[in-house]
């Protein structure tokens, strides 16, 4: 039986949901940050200390969230096919990480256990990113949609930023099952606030090819740029970030940190800059030229990395991680809406689906590229090779920085 198409005003814009979608993702948000801790300090944390895993297994743990990037390819085509909405494939996804976190929690000594539960709510969590996008592109309107995000993004980096602090403390005084249950009852709220926005979908279609959405490659030059140019700078900068915790919670690098630290330096300080940066960083995607924008965060991704793995000291590993924060906070808001700046209206998903598979293929491979090479070469050459990735991604934009400042003086020279 045939599907009906739903209608053209379901893929077009609709900002009267504007204020509506805006509260319940901002309170979407505040599990969001929770959950993130998890992720950036400590299911690897609890990986090295507690199970002692090897290298592949605390690399595999980060992968899955890009492996789960790589899958949302195929999730929106799935969505286009059936006629779902993104707000319900999103829940469902959310409230299956809510088991990966369970499984997680009942692990107890068991490395497995806890790898496999890990894995499965890293991997749901990530697939649900590009349907995200299409929210933010149907119910936000062009010329608040940075400053909005933005502001949730701080609702996010401050729930991360306190958690950060207090799960370290939680895990040395309770253990890590707590925690972890914390985490599963956090997707939980994540699914009811994404279910209660109005519904979002996609543009149907009954004769669907999964890589479908690659054919926006080939017909959109700078979307295809931009792609390569995403390659190198996401390698780069996921190496040096898969490593982070390793670095000061491994006592073989000479730091053997405890979980309160750890949990301070790799995602209460990164947050606490986030939180100064992310609204200006929503006003200035608003309003400055995007290749310029990239170009600046690139900038402080590699000057973050570099101090922190170089310089010594809590000194460097602080004034690193912040500098990483800072180039976080407009990281994550380029990463989520730089598709709604070069997709039609009703693609944006699409658009942003092959955008995160390539993320997932960058993001299986970095850190199991990091934590082998750091095995053998040290965490100084790791990186230097991080940096070296970053610039020569920035370097690649260099004629859509010249373009830009070429528009930017004949309008100027026109307003006079």
């Amino acid at each position: 039986m045939s599907r009906t198409p739903p209608p053209a005003e379901a893929v077009a814009e609709d900002y009267s949901q504007q204020s509506r979608t805006f509260r319940l993702e901002l309170a979407r948000s505040l599990p969001q940050g929770f959950i993130e801790t998890a992720f950036s300090t400590f299911a690897i944390f609890i990986a090295i200390r507690v199970f002692d895993l090897p290298p592949w297994m605390k690399g595999a743990i980060i992968a899955s969230g890009s492996a789960g990037l790589i899958l949302s390819l195929f999730i929106v085509q799935f969505i286009r096919r059936h006629g779902l909405s993104v707000n319900r494939v999103a829940s469902i996804l959310w409230c299956v990480s809510a088991g990966g976190f369970i499984i997680a929690a009942f692990s107890k000594a068991h490395a497995g256990t806890f790898f496999t539960g890990t894995c499965l709510a890293y991997l749901t969590l990530a697939s649900a990113s590009p349907l995200m996008s299409q929210i933010y592109r149907k119910h936000y309107s062009d010329t608040k949609r940075g400053h909005l995000f933005s502001l949730s993004a701080l609702a996010r980096a401050c729930s991360a930023a306190l958690v950060g602090w207090l799960g370290g403390l939680w895990i040395e005084q309770q253990g890590f099952p707590p925690l972890f249950f914390a985490y599963a009852g956090g997707c939980i709220l994540m699914a009811i606030c994404v279910h209660l926005m109005a519904p979002v979908h996609l543009r149907s279609s009954n004769r669907i090819q999964w890589f479908d959405a690659f054919s926006h490659v080939t017909e959109n030059a700078a979307f295809r740029k931009l792609l390569v140019v995403w390659m190198l700078l996401g390698l780069g900068n996921l190496i040096g970030w898969s490593l982070f915790v390793e670095f000061i919670g491994n006592p073989r690098y000479g730091y053997g940190f405890e979980a309160d630290r750890v949990g301070l330096i790799t995602s209460t300080i990164p947050m606490l800059a986030s939180i100064v940066c992310v609204v200006p960083w929503g006003v200035i995607f608003d309003r400055v030229p995007f290749y310029r924008v990239r170009a600046t965060v690139n900038l402080f991704f590699a000057a973050g990395i570099l101090i922190y793995y170089l310089v010594g000291g809590m000194a460097g590993l602080c004034i690193g991680i912040a500098l990483h924060g800072v180039a976080r906070a407009g990281g994550n808001i380029i990463w989520s809406l730089w598709t709604t700046r070069f997709a039609p209206a009703d693609r944006v998903g699409e658009y942003q689906s092959v955008h995160s598979f390539l993320t997932g293929v960058r993001g299986v491979l970095a850190p199991l590229i990091a934590f082998t090479a750091a095995n053998y070469l040290g965490p100084t050459w790791i990186a230097w090779a991080s940096a070296i990735l970053i610039l020569a991604a920035t370097l690649m934009t260099f004629p859509e920085l010249y373009a830009e400042q070429q528009a930017r003086t004949r309008s100027t020279s026109m307003a006079k």
